[in-house]
């Protein structure tokens, strides 16, 4: 997993409520385990028709947007399946940042356990970012150390996150990453109950 400290880049306007899982990656893209080649599938039934055409009207197709690396969404961003590979199809298209007025718990955990930031923000605030978003070329940042999304007119807004999944995404340490940091722990405790307990290792 990467590590997230700043990022700039295009965002992407997508004033929907209650996208969910299946919209983000339908059912017929999770015959893989793989996190890799997930982003042709993102959004599939939005970007494109039923002869694989693409959707001239979806923001992600036109040509402004297509290179977005931030979504400014909807209420309820990531509702529906406990599905993981809808975090892997955003980050595998090349989106690194998400911010809503709100999340569904289970993608919110899939999200920040590799690596996608979740940003949650007033829906008066999503509103103003968004309309700057529509405007044509611009540039947003992001500053996970600092915590604040700065719009193209230079207005910072400040966003909460728990210390432990800013910790995670500043050292780019999913699950297993955080436990290795212990590995010398583990390693005396083995030891030690190899030497107190050696039925167990026999």
């Amino acid at each position: 997993m990467e590590p997230f400290n700043r990022l700039e880049g295009r965002a992407a306007p997508l004033p929907l409520a209650n996208i969910d899982t299946d919209q983000i990656i339908p059912a017929q893209f999770l015959k893989t385990v793989e996190r890799t080649g997930l982003g042709k599938g993102l959004f599939n039934a939005m970007r494109y028709d039923d002869q694989g055409r693409e959707r001239p009207e979806f923001v992600l197709n036109q040509p402004g947007y297509r290179n977005a690396n931030i979504l400014i969404a909807g209420d309820n961003f990531g509702c529906g399946s406990s599905r993981e590979h809808a975090p892997w199809a955003l980050l595998d298209y090349g989106v690194k940042c998400v911010i809503a007025p709100s999340f569904a718990d289970i993608f919110f955990n899939n999200s920040t356990g590799n690596g996608l930031l979740l940003i949650t923000l007033p829906e008066d605030q999503i509103e103003h970012l968004m309309e700057q978003a529509r405007g044509g070329n611009h540039t947003f940042a992001i500053d996970l150390e600092a915590q604040t999304v700065t719009g193209p007119d230079g207005k910072a807004h400040s966003f909460e996150i728990e210390a432990g999944r800013k910790r995670k995404l500043l050292l780019g340490l999913d699950a297993i990453g955080e436990t290795l940091l212990h590995g010398g722990d583990i390693d005396s405790y083995e030891e030690k109950r190899r030497m107190t307990q050696p039925w167990i290792a026999a």
